[in-house]
């Protein structure tokens, strides 16, 4: 009689674990980074009392073997592929926005035309005072357009070694947590909750550093975790044993981008092909070239410009004094004119009404191109933005349905998880049954007479 109340103890205590562990996948059916769990059951051994799969001899009841945690390694593995892609095609589209509204915000094509109209209005009435004065204004206003366009770009420059910094902070602050996960790890009782609940942050964590940067992943047999940036060649950032690397980051003047890992003393060179960072890093190559192809354009107009005044001579036929002063960046551009006058119209030898020398202006804006270069600046920016939105909604349909795939199987099904909750249930309720069944009987023992 004590065997049948042993056995239905050992039901009613599995299946209240199992009960549990049921409920709690359904309360964390839409909790983040969950993953579903099982009670393993397990037959108790007549002979032994131990853990036997045989069932040549009877039984001596139920026990709980363990809590399983649903994973598959493969799919967890292309959801941080995926995430990684997506992070940087998303990454790079918020810097090529940020170029697009420097490059088109300040107007700059605008005040380019502006410009050479207005050195059309001066050649059609060369001694009239109303037309220099507003080509003065032009003037003003086509180097205003310059300044505020690289302080534009200078503004993001900024904003991208800002996010760089937060990026790299970020990944050190998940190496660290990662190293505790593994240390929790080394020390948590198999098939436990409580492991259970170690590998769900750590493939949480995993996860978060792809959003930042590729990695390589390898687990050693109590599932911790060492982690390698940049893919599975590049270099070690987090170690089973607990070490963690630091990031730094490095923007050279030209704007390319360079990431480096110190681990236990060595320094390694990072190469993103993923995350946020490959996003920085191409940010920083764009901004780079945008600023270049600006002072080119910048330079190449000031010094056209002003080689055009030269050759020609003002309203008091004097020869033409520089248009344009500039600062210490090629687009610190300002007036150096102080007065209409000194605006060289005419040519050498031509009259006060000579507009001789403003033809080779309009002929400077033909062979300069800097409205056509001005506008392609904007058209090739823009163009690369489009492809980037293009690719990321690609992207995101894969990381969708690479979520998807893992969810199918490591996810909580609610239908599943009730059919198990009523099974459950009824294994409880009949466990329950074959201890009052054995108590009835023990009690009809005690009353023979």
């Amino acid at each position: 009689m004590s065997d049948l109340l042993s056995i239905g103890a050992s039901g009613v205590r599995a299946y209240q674990s199992a009960l549990t562990t049921t409920s709690d996948n359904i309360a964390n059916a839409a909790t983040p980074g969950y993953a579903r769990r099982t009670a393993t059951l397990t037959e108790v051994s007549a002979s032994s009392g131990r853990y036997s799969n045989s069932n040549v001899a009877s039984g001596n009841g139920v026990a709980v073997f363990g809590i399983n945690r649903a994973a598959d390694e493969i799919r967890s593995t292309a959801v941080r592929a995926s995430g990684a892609d997506l992070a940087r095609t998303e990454t790079s589209i918020v810097w090529l926005t940020g170029i697009e509204s420097a490059l088109s915000g300040n107007q700059l094509n605008d005040r380019l035309t502006s410009f050479f109209n207005a050195a059309k209005s001066v050649a059609a009435d060369p001694t009239a005072s109303t037309p220099r004065a507003a080509f003065l204004e032009s003037s003003t206003s086509v180097g205003n357009a310059f300044a505020a366009t690289a302080r534009s770009l200078d503004q993001i420059t900024a904003d991208l070694d800002s996010t760089a910094e937060a990026a790299v902070s970020s990944l050190e602050t998940l190496g660290n947590a990662l190293a505790k996960i593994n240390k929790g790890l080394g020390s948590a009782t198999p098939n436990s909750t409580a492991k259970a609940q170690l590998l769900d942050q750590r493939d949480q964590v995993l996860e978060q550093l792809s959003a930042l940067s590729d990695v390589g992943v390898s687990f050693d047999s109590s599932g911790r975790a060492s982690v390698s940036l940049g893919g599975a060649t590049g270099p070690g950032f987090v170690t089973t044993g607990g070490d963690v690397g630091s990031v730094t980051y490095v923007r050279a003047p030209s704007g390319n981008v360079s990431f480096a890992v110190f681990l236990n003393g060595a320094a390694s060179s990072l190469s993103p092909n993923g995350g946020a960072l490959a996003g920085i890093a191409e940010g920083g190559q764009r901004i780079g070239a945008a600023r270049t192809e600006l002072n080119r354009i910048a330079t190449d107009f000031v010094d056209g410009v002003n080689a055009v005044q030269a050759g020609g001579r003002d309203l008091d036929g004097n020869p033409g004094a520089p248009l344009f002063a500039v600062g210490a960046a090629p687009t610190d551009i300002s007036l150096a004119l102080s007065s209409g006058r000194g605006i060289a119209a005419a040519a050498v030898g031509g009259g006060p009404r000579d507009n001789a020398n403003l033809t080779t202006l309009q002929a400077l804006r033909t062979s300069g191109a800097f409205e056509a270069d001005a506008a392609g600046l904007v058209a090739n920016n823009a163009t690369a933005l489009s492809q980037r939105h293009t690719v990321s909604d690609a992207q995101n349909a894969i990381r969708e349905g690479a979520i998807t795939a893992r969810d199918q199987l490591i996810g909580v099904n609610l239908d599943s998880e009730a059919v198990d909750l009523l099974r459950f249930q009824q294994a409880y309720q009949a466990s329950s049954r074959v201890i009052q069944v054995a108590r009835e009987t023990f009690q009809s023992i005690l009353d023979i007479r």
